[in-house]
């Protein structure tokens, strides 16, 4: 992850699920359909396939965020008037520091106009409430350490693990047993003073792939 304007840590954001929601405003229907996307060709396909299924409806909004910091965007209006479709739904997904994810608002129009403002207030809250619906979790980078114990310790190894966490991926039994550990990135040293301490000292650690654990929270 890159750093905020302090110099610390950006802890990004993503939808816990895929998943939709429908909001109606003065007989104008706002269904907002949220995916997880790797990229901007994967959230580009998402939006281009909606609006092939959804060819009915009066308007397919969308907005996409995607990168490490978020920091590839777009958004599109669909024929409704510049500035308040799109716009406000980016503005939803970047202000919860979100990323990976595609939004897409079809509307279907119910007879009465809604003006500018109107249409602002939806189109964002129709995205607030999907993401309400679908769940949020947060990234956070760890670092899988396969830890490879004695056959003697392993029992008092695993069961520790067990009661202080992080849970282990992937535990195997062979010569010795190893455990992949996805530990978080800050608390590297931390986990490793403690194997060697828990263990008496018979154990191996070995520092793999980073990745990110998802924590659910407040959207």
């Amino acid at each position: 992850m890159g750093g905020d304007a302090g110099g610390g840590p950006v802890v990004m954001r993503t939808v816990a699920r895929g998943g939709a929601h429908e909001l109606v405003v003065r007989r104008s229907r706002f269904v907002c359909t949220l995916a997880r996307v790797g990229d901007a060709a994967e959230a580009a396909a998402f939006v281009q396939a909606h609006r092939r299924a959804h060819r009915d409806a009066t308007h397919n909004c969308s907005a996409y965020v995607v990168g490490a910091r978020g920091e590839f965007t777009r958004s599109s209006d669909d024929g409704e008037p510049a500035g308040t479709a799109g716009v406000p739904m980016l503005e939803v997904l970047v202000r919860r520091r979100l990323t990976g994810t595609a939004a897409v608002v079809t509307r279907y129009f119910g007879g009465v106009k809604l003006g500018a403002g109107g249409l602002v207030r939806a189109y964002g809250q129709a995205v607030a409430e999907a993401l309400e619906a679908v769940g949020v979790v947060e990234l956070r980078p760890v670092v899988t350490v396969t830890a490879r114990v004695e056959h003697a310790v392993a029992g008092r190894f695993l069961g520790d693990l067990h009661a202080r966490g992080p849970l282990p991926s992937d535990v195997r039994y062979g010569q010795a047993v190893e455990a992949d550990v996805p530990v978080p990135a800050a608390e590297l040293a931390r986990f490793e003073a403690w194997a060697a301490e828990v263990t008496g000292g018979r154990v191996s650690v070995r520092r793999g792939a980073t990745g990110f654990a998802e924590v659910p929270v407040r959207p």
